[in-house]
């Protein structure tokens, strides 16, 4: 379970079904909110206090549907893992709005950028060192455009941080009308 704990989570408000056989053969819909999503399962608040089976499909609100399994409960609230592992690049795409994909890029690139300024390097020294260009650097901490996976993990050797606190610690101060929601 510990693989699924350390999936980066990304913070989201959207609505979707939790849907069920209730063991009679009736498809049962209940509405949920998902909380947040990531590569490994997503965690779900009920609306109301209903039942919910250890086995399900979450529907997101696009069509994706996802085969899921209780990984915990607290209250109203479940975390649930996709049965079938991890979610490919294009189903996590669809699990997030536009909106929340540039918000987490922001806040990817805000972490960069405090990471590098705290270890004393320019944006062009860190371009010459992970092989960029320093408009890519530029455009990555401005959250334009995506950091592939492998330049993060060089980028957090470099300026010796986590890579979990580059993709989801605490965003740094300074974005506007921004809220951490990592």
């Amino acid at each position: 379970m510990s693989e699924y704990r350390a999936a980066v989570r990304h913070h989201t408000l959207r609505t979707g079904i939790i849907e069920f056989d209730n063991g009679t053969g009736r498809i049962i819909n209940v509405p949920c909110t998902i909380r947040d999503v990531s590569g490994t399962g997503a965690r779900q608040a009920l609306n109301s206090s209903r039942w919910i089976p250890e086995q399900f499909t979450l529907v997101f609100s696009n069509g994706l549907r996802k085969d899921c399994r209780v990984a915990w409960r607290k209250g109203r609230l479940i975390g649930s893992a996709f049965v079938d592992g991890y979610a490919s690049p294009d189903e996590q795409a669809v699990m997030m709005t536009e909106e929340e994909q540039s918000r987490h890029r922001r806040q990817i690139g805000a972490r960069v950028r405090s990471a590098r300024e705290t270890r004393g390097y320019t944006e062009v020294q860190l371009a010459e060192l992970i092989g960029v260009s320093p408009g890519f650097v530029s455009r990555a901490e401005n959250g334009e455009v995506d950091i592939p996976l492998y330049q993060l993990m060089h980028i957090a050797d470099l300026l010796q941080v986590s890579l979990d606190g580059l993709v989801a610690g605490p965003t740094p101060s300074g974005l506007p009308g921004e809220v951490d929601a990592a």
